[in-house]
């Protein structure tokens, strides 16, 4: 009986190191996420400093989180975990994107592939909103720059016909970027059909206000 009270005492204090890593990782996770929000919010106000200050915090804790559950793999891929570390992944692609930066890749972010790819698809409803917010004040060579970037995105996630189970559902997340992408060329290119209607207009008020001075 003395061995098994010897049993039961390590896998109390091996419980115990496993939920006290698990309560921590829930928070570190909320937090990431938070500091991500807050990112992508700083991207579009354009902001890129408190970006940047945001980033990197967000960094910061996505390394503690891999270094902290080194031990606990199960932990590290748990749903919570990918799912703060998916976040970290988008707002670096979105800040990426929108400042006309460098792409970071995978190994860059300590991502796994299949997280980083979450990430990357779900880059592009950020990159729709930032249209929407271009095309309000008129049509631009800029939203159509994002348009391209989206393009490419969908390009190169419907070409990662795996299996759900290595992706990590990212078929799902294909379909969505591709409706996302058509709504918004239909956007970009009803904005740029206005805006070529308000030319020839302004063109014809122009032609007849000559005329009329002519006369």
């Amino acid at each position: 009986m003395q061995q098994l009270e010897e049993i039961i005492e390590r896998i109390h204090q091996s419980f115990e190191a496993r939920t006290n890593a698990r309560d921590r990782a829930l928070s570190q996770a909320r937090t990431l996420t938070r500091f991500c929000a807050h990112a992508i919010r700083a991207i579009h106000r354009d902001d890129r400093s408190l970006a940047s200050q945001k980033l990197d915090n967000a960094r910061q804790l996505a390394e503690t989180l891999q270094t902290e559950l080194s031990d606990y793999p199960d932990l590290y891929h748990a749903g919570y975990t990918q799912d703060a570390l998916k976040e970290y992944a988008e707002a670096n692609v979105v800040f990426a994107l929108l400042t006309n930066g460098e792409l970071p890749t995978p190994e860059k972010l300590g991502l796994q592939e299949a997280t980083y790819l979450k990430g990357l698809a779900e880059a592009a409803g950020e990159l729709r909103r930032r249209c929407l917010d271009i095309l309000r004040n008129g049509h631009s060579k800029e939203a159509e720059r994002l348009l391209g970037y989206m393009d490419d995105i969908y390009a190169v996630l419907v070409t990662m016909d795996y299996p759900d189970a290595i992706t990590g559902g990212l078929r799902r997340l294909t379909d969505i970027v591709r409706g996302v992408t058509e709504r918004t060329r239909g956007d970009v290119t009803l904005s740029l059909r206005q805006e070529q209607l308000e030319q020839s207009l302004k063109q014809l008020e122009s032609r007849l206000a000559q005329r009329k001075d002519a006369s």
